[in-house]
């Protein structure tokens, strides 16, 4: 088969599935933005970087720009098609930023397949759960709707979709379901497992080692959609009633979902600002992000993992810390309800209750009678449903080929 893998930020979720198809004898070959410089584990060529496009109405903003980058990334295959007489068996492309749409028209033979991450919806999701963060108003719920577009028409014009998650294929509308496979990307148990002698050396030169009191906070970035606010107002309780526990807290200081605060530069600064004078920011690291062993060095270390979420996309943390046999402590939350059950293979608290987050986070920290049972059930959550090669990689192999040419 040729597969051709589309994504702005090749690999992405394609990370572990491209070369693994590329193994089997397949030709494939990623098309990304030319300016992703990410490390490719197979052969890649590049669409011309978009560029904001002017319109007065912010409803049409979204689509305006997804379909441009779809404009281009089009351009780009045609060009594949007309010069070098690149005709791809199947497609797949992550839909959420317009690459997808209009591919069928490049190539109408070909299966198309997209990676349906999550669709956005006006109740019961991210949009309207915490009124500090952003109240729900119709002008909110209008927006949502209008940066929908785009993904509805790609699933609509797409054979299949994967999601990786219950909770994420079930936010797409009941007419689209039928289309999408939950396949989880996986997870290398074989790196991400318990290492009683591992040892993290922070960018500050702060050595923590596997026994010590740590708390591990991960995300891409430090905002509220992540939990961050929370996670922050229950330190001052934790530190005082630990008072040898670090925290360390991985992640950039912008944004990747939602908005930057109006009043600060970062959400870091302002919830510093806010809690100025409660904590003791000696014990509390924030290290930027991590090179991929440090982090995973950080989860084998740490007494206790900290994951909060809106309901939105779950995080690939919360299961690599599951993986490294790490006592969870989770907001409770419909997407971390799909991997964490209270009491069996991790804790879950309110998202908003500051207090129950402190008590629980401290309970972790000075020995939690259940900790052992509960890391071992997290990791084994993981090796039952989520592993990369025995389960997650095997699967998405086989749904992949299945749009392959029939002989």
């Amino acid at each position: 088969m040729r597969i051709l893998f589309v994504h702005q930020n090749f690999p992405g979720q394609f990370l572990h599935l491209a070369p693994a198809l590329a193994a089997r004898g397949h030709q494939v070959l990623g098309l990304t933005d030319e300016q992703n410089e990410r490390p490719s584990p197979v052969r890649v060529v590049r669409y011309a970087t978009p560029t904001k496009v002017e319109i007065s109405s912010g409803f049409g903003r979204t689509y305006a720009d997804y379909a441009e980058r779809g404009y281009l990334t089009a351009r780009g295959c045609r060009a594949l098609r007309d010069r070098h007489g690149f005709v791809p068996d199947v497609i797949f492309g992550h839909s959420g930023w317009g690459e997808t749409l209009f591919l069928r028209e490049i190539w109408p033979e070909a299966k198309l397949l997209v990676y349906a991450e999550l669709m956005y919806r006006t109740r019961g999701h991210d949009v309207g759960f915490d009124a500090e963060i952003s109240p729900a108003t119709d002008e909110g719920r209008f927006m949502t709707i209008a940066r929908s577009a785009h993904l509805i028409q790609g699933l609509v014009q797409a054979d299949a979709a994967i999601a990786p998650t219950r909770y994420q294929a079930e936010s797409f509308p009941p007419e689209l379901r039928g289309k999408i496979t939950t396949i989880h990307d996986g997870i290398d148990t074989d790196l991400l497992r318990p290492n009683p002698q591992a040892s993290v050396t922070l960018p500050d030169g702060t050595v923590m080692r596997a026994g010590d009191e740590v708390i591990s906070f991960v995300n891409r970035s430090l905002e509220p959609y992540r939990g961050f606010h929370i996670f922050m107002r229950a330190l001052p309780e934790v530190l005082a009633a630990r008072p040898d526990a670090h925290v360390v807290l991985v992640g950039g200081e912008g944004v990747s979902y939602g908005a930057m605060p109006k009043d600060a530069d970062s959400w870091k600064a302002k919830i510093l600002a806010e809690l100025d004078g409660r904590l003791d920011l000696e014990r509390v690291h924030f290290t930027g992000r991590l090179p991929y062993g440090d982090y995973v060095s950080l989860l084998q270390v740490a007494r206790v993992h900290c994951y909060l979420t809106f309901p939105f996309v779950l995080s690939w943390s919360l299961t690599e810390a599951m993986a490294a046999g790490a006592y969870i402590v989770a907001s409770d939350t419909e997407p971390v309800r799909e991997m964490i059950r209270d009491g069996e293979n991790g804790r879950l608290v309110p998202f908003f209750d500051v207090p129950a987050l402190s008590a629980a986070l401290i309970r972790g920290l000075q020995g939690d009678a259940d900790a052992a049972r509960l890391k071992a059930a997290a990791r084994q959550s993981i090796l039952d449903g989520y592993d990369l090669r025995r389960h997650s990689l095997p699967r998405l192999i086989e749904w992949v080929e299945s749009f392959g040419p029939k002989v």
